[in-house]
């Protein structure tokens, strides 16, 4: 199926719709194909977002940052 950009901005449902039957759609700007939607498979190859954020817990063993209040303090005591 063909679609303009201008149904995907109007009528993206419609076309989520029809992507999720099984169908690929391809969208045309002033004519030309420049993206193509497509099913997502089960076991596809995009990475699952981890549920835990890498960077929690990445100053837990600075011993500069024990009194977090007083840490914070010092880096603006410049500023204000």
């Amino acid at each position: 199926m063909k679609a303009t950009a201008k149904d995907l901005r109007f009528h993206s449902r419609e076309l989520l719709d029809t992507v999720n039957r099984g169908e690929e759609v391809v969208i045309t700007y002033r004519g030309r194909p420049c993206a193509k939607l497509v099913p997502l498979e089960q076991g596809s190859k995009i990475k699952k977002e981890k549920t835990e954020n890498e960077l929690f817990g990445i100053w837990k063993d600075n011993p500069d940052v024990r009194d977090v209040e007083r840490y914070v303090r010092k880096l603006r005591k410049g500023r204000f």
